[in-house]
């Protein structure tokens, strides 16, 4: 790495206040002293809100009339407003990797609320760390690849064919792939949707029409995904159907696979006849119940909110409200009772369904998870909490109200194309609220079931909501990524042994041949800077930029100078 001397860096510091959520807790004005004293500091500011148009302005303004050539912006988290600070820069004709980011909020005021004096003394830590670090940084350029348009969706139910349907239409080859020999997933086994009351053969058949009459879109059912190699723009896939292994080039693929109902063998004599599941009802209340049914009770949570499976599906309380009306619709004379621990029906139409439910006769009663219900041959027996007495309820037909559970190939999904997923093996987004419908592997998107229990407008939504993601790489051509990256910084050091390549957890690393022998190549496109492989190597051959061992030790060497 070139030296940089001394006299030649003029670092830029922005502090930011960011309203009362740094100022109300750490000593402003010192940091703002404390800062200009620090080495190769040529500029301090203070900003209410940096991020704002305004504190933007003044960053751009400063790195013009003062000549900055570093500039450290004190503030939040990088993972939010980095790349806001960077594009600032690089628009005030600052190469946009000679920047640092600093995080005194979220790791310092945050969490010091109550130490004003200390938090202050941390904030000044990690300010001397960052102006530090910047005087060793150096200029990055962009990485641009170009992108195959072409998507892979993986999954066939209604959010597969959703979010197929919705890239045709902008012109994009669509290739699906669905395990089962038809399209339509867990749909096709449904009566009505809640809470419009939606005939779910006739949604999800038009959904198919509109698939295999699209020139654009390749089905292949039956089928399965079994190899992935490459990365975003660039996926090697190969797909194993009833007629051999086709081989495809893909830009960028979307995970659709959805969930499946969970069965509650041995649980509240579940046999599947008279004691069913919500999905088996749909299909019982599709073909018309049997009139000699008066009595019907439903019991939620069943198999959920365990310790085995901790989580709210959110949709068991739906379902069972529609179904509920769908049974007094079709018996209006029986008797439907549902109990529950708590009732999730959340959306403006769903607390209108649940309301009018109420009218309809249907009803609730409250149970305690430590005294759950107990089904017997005629009856359920029931504490009722809120009455403070056990109740014998007859039942001619119990349901039982189950989660969606991950599907069990899922794991196998995850190793395939290299993504997470959490601790109840639903696919794991990207960040809930920044990238909900991406994976943190550049090109791959999630939506529907697969990523958590959603019902059919979510379902929906979340389709056309990844097929939107998934269509800004394709309509641009080729992508810009970020530099950020691992390198081979030493060759000669690299003894290429491989060690690192399989430790990769984006497969950006292979072993290629040179003219020096076996060494390590790093797909740029595809590393996301992760740093795995650089700590791995015990030849120090790799490193990250903008994380060199250099710029690390000089921010350690400036936290340890002693004030």
């Amino acid at each position: 790495m070139p030296e940089n001397k001394e006299n030649d860096i003029k670092t830029g510091v922005f502090i930011c206040h960011c309203g009362s959520n740094i100022a109300g807790y750490l000593d402003m004005e010192a940091l703002d002293d404390y800062t200009q004293t620090l080495p190769n500091v040529a500029f301090v500011q203070r900003n209410l809100y940096s991020c704002s148009e305004g504190g933007i302005n003044e960053i751009k303004k400063a790195i013009k009339e003062q000549k900055l050539n570093r500039v450290v912006v004190s503030s939040c988290s990088p993972r939010t407003h980095e790349p806001l600070f960077r594009s600032s820069c690089e628009e005030a004709g600052l190469n946009p990797y000679l920047f640092e980011m600093v995080n005194i909020r979220d790791q310092c005021s945050w969490v010091h609320m109550q130490q004003k004096e200390d938090g202050t003394a941390k904030a000044k830590d990690l300010i001397r760390m960052g102006v530090a670090k910047a005087a060793l940084l150096e200029p990055q350029e962009s990485i641009m690849s170009q992108v195959q348009t072409r998507a892979l969706v993986i999954g066939g139910g209604l959010a597969g064919v959703t979010a197929s349907t919705a890239l045709a239409k902008r012109g994009y080859e669509v290739v699906l792939v669905e395990k089962e020999k038809n399209l339509g997933g867990m749909l096709n086994k449904l009566n009505k949707l809640g809470p419009t009351m939606t005939d779910a053969g006739e949604l999800i058949e038009k959904k198919i029409k509109d698939v295999t009459q699209n020139d654009k879109i390749t089905v292949f059912t039956g089928a399965r995904v079994t190899t992935v190699q490459g990365f975003i723009g660039k996926f090697d896939v190969e797909i194993e159907t009833e007629s051999g292994n086709k081989n495809i080039d893909i830009g960028v693929i979307i995970v659709a696979t959805g969930g499946r109902n969970f069965v509650p063998e041995g649980l509240y004599a579940y046999d599947g006849q008279r004691v069913v599941t919500q999905l088996e009802l749909e299909q019982l209340l599709k073909k018309g119940l049997n009139a000699t049914i008066k009595n019907v009770v439903m019991i939620q949570c069943v198999g959920s909110r365990t310790e085995e499976r901790p989580y709210c599906s959110r949709i068991c309380c739906q379902t069972a409200v529609k179904n509920a009306m769908l049974i007094k619709d079709q018996i209006p004379d029986a008797r439907v009772s549902i109990l529950y621990r708590d009732m999730q029906m959340y959306g403006v139409e769903n607390e209108e369904m649940f309301r009018d439910s109420k009218a309809k006769g249907i009803r609730y009663m409250h149970y305690d998870p430590a005294q759950p219900p107990q089904v017997e041959s005629e009856q359920v027996r029931v504490y009722h909490s809120l009455l403070g007495r056990e109740m014998e309820l007859p039942a001619d037909l119990v349901v039982l109200s189950t989660p969606l559970v991950a599907q069990e190939d899922a794991e196998t999904t995850s190793q395939l194309l290299r993504v997470p997923v959490d601790e109840n093996r639903f696919f794991l987004e990207g960040h809930v609220k920044l990238k909900p419908l991406d994976f943190a592997t550049d090109g791959i998107y999630l939506c529907g079931s697969a990523r958590f229990p959603a019902n059919i407008r979510e379902v929906i939504a979340q389709g056309l909501g990844a097929a939107s993601r998934a269509s800004i790489p394709m309509s641009k051509g080729s992508i810009v990524v970020e530099p950020i990256i691992s390198v081979l910084s030493d060759e000669d050091a690299c003894r290429g042994c491989g060690l690192c390549v399989p430790l990769c957890p984006y497969g950006a690393l292979e072993v290629r041949r040179t003219e020096k022998g076996r060494k390590i190549h790093v797909i740029d496109v595809a590393c996301k800077g992760c740093g795995v492989c650089a700590a791995t190597c015990y030849q120090h051959a790799l490193s990250i930029n903008s994380y060199t061992s250099e710029q690390l030790e000089a921010q350690i060497d400036a936290f340890l100078i002693n004030d």
